[in-house]
């Protein structure tokens, strides 16, 4: 006997393949098809492009006579290109090492300096060259050293401390160098890199000889050392996913090119258009980086993303026990000081906690070598954090403080100590214990807050991430190894903070406690 089955109807058999054929249908209209961006584009009227005011002239910058007015020659490009394709360009700020990012998001494409690399060919769709550079040592007039060939010795100081933009192919020039005896310290921006060698903090610093050139004026004291070196070309990066609008942005390149239009803007901003025109026509095509798989990935990530993590840990411990005493001490005064001294601590505590911890780095970083107070970049970073987190650290362990009740305090006067001995050994031990699992929770904050201190040019792990990203382009695959190595280093903080309660707990409960 053959066991039943259960068959539908035919009606119903039809209805469900009708409705099958409808929800294809549906899918194939819904989903965009190939040339929907370049539509997309045109239809809103706009070609969105993203760059970084930050990196300076004569890229993009605010104009100094007019603020409100963006400009540079890729300001004047971007025009161009919209122009080309029949609608209106709009800037995109974003931070220069992860404008491609943005890409498929919230802009079209970018146009910010982008070196061709054979990483970006195999991520990215890189468009023809729209500008060829060199790089160019730049360094003091009355320091420094002479040429890039002098790199390979030490300096007088020892090895010699060259800045660079991050995630730039000055960067990479440098770390591909073993020979040289550099430290390169990456900077958001070339203006930033430029006062600090100005300021006497840098020895040297690498960057496009267009930027050299552009703030030649601008930085009186600084030279450039030797002859251009080691050349590239800049290109347009759009998304692998906008086929179309990739193919019109070369179209129209190729256009400007031949019409004279890119000579002429290039001619105004003092980039040597007829040179650059020879350059541009003979470039040869760079050749796509081969897929990376993900074993090689990680063998070759995760030994930076591990140093990374340690100068993670680095700054987290050596800033946050400075915090705890500075917090602990601004409490104290503020309960127990001197009338007069109550509202400078009060001040204190409100000016750190009201600006941002970004500012207080620059500030520490940036401002004080101006007037002849100059301090390391990771001195400045352990010390910016120090001082805002000792802010907070003081709210907590004021309120630690007054948890504990009065009468102990007297109690403690009345049995013959004084006011400081009767906090150290009375008030203070019982603030802690109450305190501990706050505090603990900013010791773990703190941990992430040090990516803040990547915008002084210490690299930790996130900033480390974000470069790794950049040029791997295995954006997801680096942020989950990032995301366990940040857990790595919490989870213990937490299971320690738990087994040190536990302890004082323990201890209370023991006869005679």
């Amino acid at each position: 006997m053959k066991p039943w089955r259960w068959s539908a109807p035919r009606g119903a058999r039809g209805l469900a393949s009708r409705a099958l054929v409808a929800a294809v249908a549906w899918l194939v209209i819904a989903l965009p098809g190939p040339g929907a961006e370049l539509e997309a584009v045109i239809k809103r009227g706009e070609l969105v492009w993203a760059a970084d005011q930050e990196g300076g002239g004569p890229h993009v910058f605010l104009d100094p006579s007019d603020p409100t007015k963006l400009v540079g020659f890729e300001v004047e490009l971007a025009a161009l290109l919209a122009e080309e394709l029949g609608v209106r360009a709009r800037f995109q700020q974003g931070q220069w090492d992860r404008l491609p990012l943005l890409l498929d998001r919230s802009a079209d494409c970018v146009i910010n300096g982008i070196e061709t690399t054979p990483e970006r060919q195999r991520d990215w769709h890189c468009s023809r060259p729209y500008y060829a550079y060199s790089l160019q040592l730049v360094a003091r007039r009355d320091a420094g050293p002479e040429s890039v060939e002098a790199l390979a010795a030490a300096g007088p100081g020892g090895r010699w401390r060259v800045g660079v933009l991050t995630g730039s192919a000055a960067e990479n020039f440098l770390r591909e160098r073993p020979g040289f005896e550099v430290d390169p310290i990456g900077y958001d921006g070339t203006v930033d890199c430029l006062e600090q060698l100005k300021g006497g903090v840098l020895d040297a610093a690498v960057m496009d000889d267009c930027i050299a050139q552009f703030n030649d004026d601008r930085f009186p004291g600084l030279r450039g050392a030797g002859r251009p070196f080691a050349g590239g070309t800049y290109t347009i990066l759009t998304a692998r996913e906008t086929p179309r609008l990739s193919e019109a942005i070369d179209a129209a390149l190729g256009r400007m090119i031949a019409d004279g239009r890119l000579k002429t803007l290039y001619d105004r901003w003092d980039l040597s258009g007829r040179q650059q025109m020879f350059f541009l026509r003979h470039a040869a095509e760079i050749p796509a980086a081969a897929p990376q798989g993900l074993v090689e990935l990680v063998s070759g990530t995760l030994p930076l993303l591990l140093s990374s993590a340690a100068m993670t840990i680095l700054l987290a411990c050596a800033s946050f026990p400075l915090a705890i005493l500075a917090g602990l001490a601004v409490a104290i005064g503020r309960l127990h000081g001197p009338l007069w001294l109550r509202p400078v601590l009060a001040g204190y505590v409100e000016i750190l906690r009201g600006t941002p911890l970004l500012l207080q780095l620059y500030a520490l970083f940036f401002l004080l070598p101006k007037v002849g107070l100059a301090m390391p970049a990771l001195g400045a970073a352990i010390v910016g954090l120090a001082l805002n987190y000792s802010a907070y650290e003081s709210e907590i362990y004021r309120a630690g403080l007054k948890a504990v009740p009065w009468a102990q305090f007297e109690a403690a006067l009345a049995l013959g100590m004084t006011k400081w001995q009767s906090l150290r050994h009375v008030v203070v031990p019982q603030a802690v214990r109450i305190v501990m699992p706050p505090v603990t929770s900013d010791f773990i904050a703190l941990f992430k807050d040090t990516s803040v201190c990547s915008a002084i040019t210490v690299v930790e792990l996130t900033k480390r991430y974000s470069v790794l990203a950049l040029s791997t382009g295995r954006i997801a695959e680096l942020a989950v190894i990032t995301a366990v190595l940040y857990m790595a280093m919490s989870w213990p903080l937490s299971l320690l903070s738990r087994w040190f309660e536990q302890r004082l707990e323990n201890r209370d409960k023991r006869p005679g406690c």
